[in-house]
């Protein structure tokens, strides 16, 4: 029935081939690039009025709390205001602030990138590293270090994203990433990996499993990239070179094709083991995660079977997309943006990129469609900062990340 669906209908026409989208420069063309950037500050300038109202001096997580501001605060600096400095330099000053009160208070509870200290660390490392203070950039990534104990030897800590190991390994990675690959202990990374292979090891050879690795989240199997399968399997691709992943490479791919055989007709995943409801497709649970996990796979193993699936989601996500839980990157369209892009990347057919700059076009009306209201209105996850990172995004669209979870690919 049309009460009980969780989605928009998608109103706007698909791609016709024939409008040019990208310039040579990399950027989104005319008049998309003008009225992208109209919008994006925008919105910026509601999310700085509304953040005043909300902020909540308790909770630095990325996903939900300042450190999220924080990263949208980065984000700006090198994309948006990349070219003024005056703008770029506030932002960038803004972000350390920020991240530097962050710090004094945190409370050594969660080691995530997402929901724990780990972003915070992982942040200010990047940030002062590229301020030229290398020796507090140390400092950070010595603190980073102090949480290994923990995540390796703690047998109550989950292995997915949100507050579990792939969640600590993603701010490792970031930090790779960002300001290098020897910033990072490479033993470290191989040693997270290897205690993520064996949990998921263990826990399926108890349950007797079809598939080799599987993990739970309070007592659920989980598919989706926040807790599941997706968050997990893609973080131990990202580190594709450690030998603890390169060993149990066939294991990963046996766990993917397992997880492959359940997805549904409309090319959408079920959110958990058991669960057969074709309804979320979210980047946390559903197609919207898959597609990030299914690309990489697409490239570590070459086989086309994962770009079908990928695209299949594509599908999906354009039909299904335009959710009436908000705007978003966890559960919102922003998020579905994001899964838009990454197929873009990965394929470089414009219909993806459109169809992302569409699903842009309906975020601009933010607040207009009667969708549901966030606990947390203004946060990067939940509320408005994820919309206005996404939108910035789009502006250079082959340099776009999920914040928090993908990697280059």
């Amino acid at each position: 029935m049309a009460s009980e669906r969780r989605e928009f209908e998608n109103k706007f026409s698909d791609y016709d081939g024939r409008t040019r989208l990208l310039s040579e420069k990399g950027k989104i063309e005319e008049p998309f690039l003008s009225n992208l950037t109209e919008q994006a500050l925008k919105m910026l300038r509601r999310y700085e009025e509304g953040l005043k109202s909300e902020r909540d001096e308790s909770n630095h997580s990325v996903y939900t709390g300042s450190g999220g501001a924080a990263l949208l605060y980065l984000h700006l600096a090198s994309t948006l205001f990349r070219d003024d400095k005056e703008k770029r330099e506030c932002y960038l000053s803004s972000a350390l602030q920020i991240l530097e009160q962050a710090a004094k208070n945190l409370t050594g509870r969660r080691v995530t990138f997402l929901c724990g200290d780990a972003g915070i660390h992982a942040m200010l490392a990047v940030l002062y590293e590229k301020l030229g203070r290398h020796s507090e950039s140390t400092r950070c990534i010595q603190e980073l270090y102090k949480m290994t104990d923990r995540v390796l030897h703690d047998q109550s800590l989950p292995d997915e994203v949100l507050y579990g190991r792939a969640g600590y390994l993603y701010s490792l990675l970031h930090v790779q990433q960002e300001i290098g690959i020897n910033k990072i202990d490479r033993a470290l990374i191989d040693q997270i990996c290897s205690a993520v292979v064996s949990s998921g090891l263990n826990l399926a050879k108890h349950l007797r499993h079809q598939s080799p690795l599987m993990y739970a989240w309070h007592g659920k199997h989980y598919l989706g990239a926040a807790h599941g399968i997706v968050g997990i399997l893609y973080m131990l691709l990202q580190a594709v070179s450690c030998p603890s992943v390169q060993s149990n490479l066939s294991t990963i791919e046996e766990c993917i094709d397992f997880f492959l055989s359940l997805q549904f007709p409309s090319g959408n995943f079920p959110s958990s083991l058991g669960n057969s409801s074709d309804k979320l497709v979210h980047w946390c649970h559903g197609a919207p995660g898959a597609i990030h996990l299914l690309l990489k796979a697409h490239k570590v193993f070459g086989k086309e079977k994962y770009l079908n699936a990928a695209q299949r989601c594509g599908e999906v996500i354009w039909r299904r997309g335009l959710l009436k839980k908000g705007y978003g990157i966890c559960h919102g369209v922003a998020g579905n943006g994001y899964a838009l892009l990454a197929l873009y990347k990965a394929t470089n057919e414009s219909k993806y990129l459109y169809r992302a700059i569409k699903f842009a076009d309906w975020c601009k009306d933010y607040g207009k469609h009667g969708c549901r209201t966030p606990d947390t209105p203004f946060s990067l996850f939940e509320g408005m900062a994820g919309t206005v990172h996404f939108l910035a995004d789009l502006i250079e669209p082959r340099s776009s990340l999920l914040p928090g979870f993908e990697l280059i690919l």
